[in-house]
């Protein structure tokens, strides 16, 4: 089963690989990964984007008007076989 890092390894990697610039961060308890999505982005970078997002354990997009943000998170107690896509984790 993946490491927490190793997963968070392979997001960022696809990420790139779509023209996008990731950010990562490892907190206590979670890695976090973001994004600027640019304006306008073509179908094709906004599917991948989403495909990779859904790998996540949960995962957002912020928009302002000085842009849009993508976020994802990935559990440090979550092992990769138990992962609900996009799913909040509970309480």
């Amino acid at each position: 089963m993946p490491t927490r890092n190793a997963r968070t390894e392979r997001m960022a990697a696809r990420l790139s690989a779509a023209g996008f610039t990731p950010r990562v961060t490892y907190r206590n308890d979670h890695a976090h990964i973001e994004t600027e999505v640019p304006s306008p982005v073509s179908a094709e970078s906004w599917r991948e984007l989403l495909a990779v997002m859904e790998t996540a354990d949960w995962f957002g997009l912020v928009v302002k008007e000085s842009g849009s943000t993508a976020w994802a998170a990935i559990n440090r107690e979550t092992p990769a076989t138990e992962h609900c896509p996009g799913a909040w984790p509970s309480a």
